[in-house]
């Protein structure tokens, strides 16, 4: 009873975090598998949108919350804990970023050379090196890489799981100078197909958490997004695969 009253209190954290997280950003725009897919996702979500999310569009910023470390982890593949190699369980997802820079003209170019975070909870709901969630010292599904000529980032890690207060969701931040004044930074998150997680949540772990009792329309954090955060996936193997377009204003 306990660990549930905590973790309902991070939910609304998540929540009380996103209030103005747009303007404070002041960036507008627009192993371990588990499992076997049975379907593909493209664009539909449970709450009735259709993904929009498009390269050289500027995407939305939404809140950091309350889970960002800045643990310098260069890797691509995110998916164990460096300390241990502990692998964390769940369907594998093959996440690439594409960034562009879009100018106040409007001309669009890939955007290469800067770093991008991506961090998320484990099937269980749980992030690494949160002494609330017992998991300090711990450093699975974070890592960053640094975007290439094209403005690509490639990761390699599980679909989420869920916690009280949120939809299914991986965050990400984008910094071109980081520890610099000088340099952009950006902030935000992807979100899920609702159908399709469904799907991935039947399985386990995943399944030995219960239904997730908040959806995307229930998600004021994604309200503040919409459809433009929505990760279009299709199968891949015993997982998943896509790319989630980020464009930031330069």
């Amino acid at each position: 009873m306990k660990n549930v009253k905590h973790a309902l209190e991070l939910g609304r954290r998540d929540v009380l975090y996103s209030l103005g997280s747009v303007v404070a950003l002041g960036v507008f725009g627009c192993g371990g598998d588990s499992g076997s897919p049975t379907s593909s996702s493209g664009t539909s979500s449970g709450s009735g949108s259709t993904s929009t999310n498009r390269s050289c569009v500027v995407t939305p910023a939404v809140t950091e919350g309350p889970y960002f470390i800045d643990e310098r982890l260069n890797r691509s593949d995110i998916r164990s804990d460096p300390t241990t190699g502990a692998v964390k369980a769940g369907v594998q997802l093959s996440l690439a970023v594409n960034l562009s820079q879009i100018s106040s003209a409007g001309a669009c170019s890939p955007l290469a050379g800067a770093l991008v975070d991506v961090w998320h909870c484990d099937g269980l709901g749980v992030y690494s090196d949160i002494s609330a969630q017992q998991s300090v010292g711990q450093r699975f599904l974070r890592g960053y890489q640094i975007t290439d000529a094209n403005g690509m980032a490639q990761f390699v890690t599980i679909y989420p799981g869920w916690y009280p207060g949120r939809a299914v969701h991986v965050h990400f931040k984008v910094r071109t100078n980081p520890g610099s004044s000088s340099g952009l930074e950006f902030t935000s998150q992807m979100f899920f197909d609702e159908s399709l997680t469904d799907v991935v949540h039947a399985q386990s772990p995943y399944n030995s958490k219960g239904r997730r009792s908040t959806t995307n329309s229930g998600d004021g954090i994604y309200l503040g997004g919409g459809s433009q955060l929505l990760f279009p996936l299709a199968a891949a193997g015993n997982g998943y695969s896509g790319t989630f377009n980020v464009g930031v204003r330069t």
